[in-house]
Formats: structure tokens, C-alpha cells, sequence
């Protein structure tokens, strides 16, 4: 990708202010306008937000765009809006014992509204507080239950797939674990055993490493640095690895993209939880030294984002679905120039692209001056992009807020306009949050206000 090395995110404000402005619209439209029979709003089909029944992962990401949306204008009307309805519906996703997305629906709704509450956005409210925290915590303690063993020792929390599958997706729910341990929950086991939910949320990203995430120093034949596999398969007879699958990707031996973006966010947003703890959580949850994770994670941080940069994005930091994707050969040598959503062989995915820039710029914070002004520049360049057309949907008569979305084209989920051959215009729940969360990081740094983050900053 081209990176703009000049950009600063004063320039990038009155963009992301657009972005919230816009948001505040759909988000409230939609919340009015749509039927709760018919279940969760995932994606759009010509422009109206649609449903569809696989896991119920994007209720978060409704409410939480509503919160969002309120933060970035400091509309208290929308924060109310999207408190009430965390309160009305989400607490079945607390206790949901059958998904790996609790970081997901979770700290997109309670998590946000306690960050508001101690960052002094909101008032203080005990009862409030403590409902809150509670939900955080037994959303913590049920992600963590969702656990297989390896033979070696680690563990990791398994997919709704079940016990033997190990998602990349799920490097950016384990966070859900970290704000639990801060409010000093534990998982209680067989016994009465207290397992460590940090410890738990540590032993994940490792395996994640090892498993999912290549690093260029293995014979493997498909080993590009950075490059991430969807799915890792384990025997649970003896917990040894098998075979890396995907869901949504091409191909077990290609870069999904929103898995990619998935990891780089999930590594760079644990990195600056874990630079906030202290060395003795990290012997007590794992028996490492906090410098031994921290290196670790940043591998796993620096790998990936190296990966999305220098392989599978195009100039414009834009990048498409999958970067095996069977077609994508006939757009030519398409990491030189900026991503076409309107060709006629392979979708783009705005929303991997907003995940990711929100990862580089959060490596790029976490690393500093010396050796992160690279990932901070490419995150802005990205942001530059998606904060304009053809990627910000402005039309009133369109619900979605981020255009270019796709969910699982494996499965031609998503909706192909007439007279074309890919999917492309449409709107998804996950890419609208991921945009605020990219547009509220941004108006922060702006602003050189609070520093938004999903722990419990001290």
C-alpha cells in the first residue's frame, strides 16, 4: 500500500465527525425501523438491513453503534438509546454458552457503557456500575469455559464449530477475559477450582501463534510472515494439531482478510492491556514473565501487520476478500492500484479494512515514535480512505454506514446488484461498529483526549 506519511489525525477529524453525524441517522433509523421477531440485523440486500440465522453474533454491534455514535457527537439521547436496549436485550448473550463471540456483543454494549462511566462521560451510578461490571464478568467466565487442551500444555477457546476447532476471529473476543480478571472474577471449576481468566485469555493468543498465524520461519510451503489461517483443527482424543481449514477464506493455504484484520487488532489491543499489568499477574495466570508475552504478542502484533501492508492491500489500503481469491489475477497487478468495488471478478471487503486500520494504529501507538510510525501512518491512510465515497455511505435511503461489505462469499451470502457479477454497495453490522470505533480512536488522537481502550484504564 501507498502509505501517507504526512497525515495526521487533526486532518483525518472532520472525516471521522462526518462518519459519526452520519452514523447518528442510520443508527437511530434503524433502531426504530426494524423488527426484533425477526432476530439480529447482520447485512444489508440493496440497501436494507437483512438477517441471517447462524450465530446471533452482531446484536453488539447494533447497540453498540448507537453508543458510539453518541460518544463521537456526545449526543446523550443516543447513549440512552443504545443503554436501554444493552439493558432490554443482551443480557442472553452474557450467558450464551454456545459462541465464541462474547468479546463481540459484549464489551461493544456493557463494555462501552462502563468505559463511558470511567472515562466521566457518563455520570456515576452504582447501580448502574454494577450491572455493568457484573455482566462483563460472567461474559468472561463463560467465554472462558469454552475450552479444549493442546499437547502442550496450553488451551485455547473453541468456535462454535466445537471443541476442536480454534477461530483467528476469536483473537479479538478474549479481550471480554482480560476486563473480567481486572474485576477480579475468576472461572469456577470442577471442585471449586479458580482458573485465571487472564491466563486463559493468554494461553489463547499463544496458541492462536502457533497454529494460525505464520511467521516465515517454517517449511511450511505456504508460510508467508504475517499471513493467517481461518480455522485450526485439533484431535481432541490427545489435543495434537491436525490441519488448518476456513470458513470464509478461499482456501486454508490463503489470507482470508478479516481473519488477518482480526488478529492484528485482536495482538495490538492486548498489548496495551498487558503493558498496564503487572509482572506478577503474568507469573500467577501463566508462570511467564510479562516480557516474555509481551514479545510474543508483538510478533504476532508486527507479523500481521506487516502481512496486510506489504501483501494483500492495495494502493489505496483497501484490500479484497481473500488474497488467493480465484479471480483476482485478472485485475492485473492489483496491489498497485487503489481497490476497484465495482470490478467484475472479486469483492472488496471495507470491512477487513476497518478492523485493520484500527489495529495499525494501535500497534503503531503502542510501539511509539521509534518503531511505530509506520503502522500509525498506514492506520490514518486507511482511515483516509474509508471516511470518504465510494466507501462512506451517504445516502439517507441506504441503512448501512460502511459500503463494500462482504460476510461469506464462499456461500454467496452476499447480496450481487443487478447487472453485476460480485457483491458490492452493501453494508454489514460488524463493518458500521468497527468504522465508529475507527472514527472515535481517531477523534480521540485529534483531540489528545482519553485514549479509548476496552480495559479498565488505572
Amino acid at each position: 500500500m501507498l502509505i501517507d506519511h504526512d497525515i495526521t489525525a487533526p486532518m483525518l477529524s472532520p472525516g471521522a465527525w462526518r462518519v459519526f453525524q452520519l452514523a447518528a441517522e442510520k443508527t437511530a433509523a434503524l433502531d426504530r425501523l426494524w423488527d426484533v421477531k425477526l432476530g439480529t440485523p447482520v447485512f444489508t440486500v440493496a440497501g436494507k438491513y437483512s438477517t441471517r440465522g447462524w450465530t446471533e453474533w452482531t446484536q453488539g454491534f447494533q447497540y453498540g453503534c448507537l453508543i458510539l455514535a453518541g460518544d463521537g457527537l456526545d449526543d446523550r439521547g443516543l447513549i440512552e438509546r443504545g443503554r436501554g436496549r444493552t439493558i432490554e436485550r443482551m443480557l442472553p448473550h452474557v450467558t450464551h454458552i454456545g459462541v465464541h463471540d462474547h468479546g463481540f456483543n459484549n464489551l461493544s454494549t456493557y463494555g462501552n457503557l462502563l468505559r463511558l462511566m470511567n472515562e466521566g462521560r457518563l455520570e456515576e451510578d452504582a447501580w448502574q456500575r454494577t450491572v455493568y461490571e457484573n455482566a462483563i464478568a460472567a461474559s468472561g467466565a463463560v467465554q472462558a469455559a469454552r475450552w479444549s487442551p493442546t499437547n502442550c500444555g496450553l488451551g485455547y477457546i473453541y468456535s462454535f464449530n466445537g471443541p476442536h476447532s480454534l477461530f483467528v476471529d476469536t483473537m479479538r473476543t478474549t479481550r471480554v477475559l482480560g476486563v473480567a480478571h481486572q474485576l477480579g472474577h475468576w472461572l469456577m471449576g470442577e471442585n471449586d477450582a479458580r482458573i485465571n481468566l487472564l491466563g486463559r485469555s493468554i494461553q489463547h493468543g499463544r496458541v492462536t501463534s502457533n497454529y494460525l498465524v505464520f511467521h516465515g520461519d517454517s517449511s511450511h510451503g505456504y508460510d508467508v510472515r504475517g499471513r493467517t489461517a481461518h480455522e485450526g483443527t485439533f484431535n481432541r482424543n490427545d489435543g495434537n494439531f491436525r490441519a488448518r481449514s476456513t470458513q470464509q477464506g478461499y482456501s486454508p493455504f490463503s489470507t482470508w482478510t478479516r481473519g488477518l484484520a482480526w488478529a492484528m487488532l485482536g495482538y495490538a489491543e492486548e498489548l496495551e492491556f498487558f503493558k498496564t499489568l503487572s509482572p506478577s499477574d503474568f507469573k500467577q495466570a501463566v508462570g511467564l514473565t510479562k516480557r516474555e508475552v509481551l514479545d510474543e504478542f508483538q510478533r504476532g502484533a508486527i507479523d500481521t501487520c506487516d502481512h496486510y501492508i506489504e501483501d494483500v492491500s492495495t494502493q489505496d489500503g483497501i484490500t479484497y476478500w481473500d488474497d488467493g481469491a480465484p479471480q483476482l489475477h485478472r485485475l492485473g497487478d492489483w496491489r498497485s492500484k487503489p481497490a476497484d468495488p465495482f470490478n467484475g471478478y472479486e469483492p472488496v471487503d471495507a470491512s477487513a479494512s476497518a478492523i485493520a486500520a484500527q489495529g495499525l494504529i494501535r500497534l503503531g501507538n503502542y510501539l511509539g515514535p521509534r518503531g511505530g510510525k509506520r503502522y500509525l501512518q498506514a492506520g490514518l491512510s486507511v482511515a483516509k480512505t474509508l471516511f470518504d465515497e465510494p466507501y462512506l455511505s451517504v445516502k439517507k435511503s441506504h441503512q448501512g454506514l460502511l459500503l463494500h461489505s462482504i460476510y461469506h462469499w464462499p456461500n454467496r451470502w452476499d447480496h450481487v446488484p443487478k447487472g453485476q457479477r460480485v457483491a458490492s454497495g452493501e453494508s454489514s453490522m460488524w463493518g458500521d461498529y468497527h468504522l465508529l470505533e475507527l472514527a472515535l480512536l481517531i477523534q480521540r488522537l485529534a483531540e489528545q483526549a482519553t485514549y479509548p481502550a476496552f480495559f479498565i484504564s488505572r
